[in-house]
């Protein structure tokens, strides 16, 4: 997918999130391509939480179609199956399978890692799910295809990088993301939001956060259709700042166009 993206590109592998960011933050990486939620497992906590402290921008989004295969060591019967490895989320989009197979699960830090897992441990009891490519590229032998339990299983991922690039405002679909904490004070979160209703603009996602061991301030990571420049987006983020004590832009980007076909359906 990375080279999809950028063509030619040099990837660095990490082995956590936090990694990654501090990556493309120390100048070791330009750019990072990180997932940020899932159709089905839902947000990426990890990521939610590191990317308002991490100073970097979102610049992109792309959304990729997941599939899964259920592998193994070449030859062996699916009742000889004993643990399946595959990173957090992936066994969070794949529980029907796991739940008939009785399988008690491994978690490994992504997908083909477990998969080279499986094929260094060369044991019979041990299984991985991961994408189709990671059978032959370690030697494995798919015993079931496609056991993702949603047929439209898509992961959302963004780019992000150590510079803000905002794009024109223009008549292309386009998304802000953005940070922000309400006041203490009643309603706050209702007014700081109403402008949003009240400007037309359409709030896509919303994920609150609890700001240090009190129970005073609450963040929120938000994202909307539309522009800075948009009147009306411009409209709803004056209100946004007059009732919160804290907001900041992550990043404007173009919408992906898998956003326009799935409103069309």
């Amino acid at each position: 997918m990375t080279l999809t993206l950028f063509p030619g590109a040099v990837e660095l592998a990490c082995t956590t999130f936090e990694q990654v960011l501090d990556s493309v933050t120390l100048g070791t990486a330009d750019m990072a391509v990180i997932p940020i939620d899932n159709s089905a497992a839902g947000r990426v906590a990890d990521v939610h939480h590191l990317l308002p402290g991490s100073g970097l921008f979102i610049v992109a989004e792309y959304f990729l179609p997941i599939r899964f295969d259920l592998m193994g060591v070449p030859g062996t019967p699916l009742d000889e199956v004993a643990y399946v490895r595959s990173h957090i989320h992936a066994l969070g989009q794949c529980r029907k399978v796991l739940r008939e197979g009785g399988w008690r699960t491994v978690v490994s830090d992504d997908t083909a890692g477990a998969a080279r897992e499986v094929a260094e441990l060369g044991d019979a009891r041990h299984a991985a799910l991961a994408p189709p490519a990671a059978a032959p590229l370690h030697g494995l032998e798919v015993m079931k295809s496609k056991v993702e339990d949603d047929p439209d299983n898509t992961t959302r991922f963004v780019v992000l990088s150590r510079n803000s690039t905002v794009p024109p405002h223009t008549e292309e679909p386009t998304m802000t993301s953005l940070f922000f904490c309400v006041r203490n004070v009643p309603s706050a979160l209702y007014k700081a939001l109403g402008g949003f209703a009240s400007s037309g603009v359409n709030l896509t996602k919303i994920e609150s956060y609890q700001m240090g061991a009190g129970l005073n301030a609450s963040g929120f990571y938000a994202e909307v259709e539309g522009h800075p420049d948009d009147p009306r987006v411009d409209l709803a983020l004056q209100e946004l700042h007059f009732f919160s004590s804290e907001v900041r832009v992550l990043g404007v980007y173009p919408a992906h166009p898998h956003r326009l076909r799935e409103r069309s359906r």
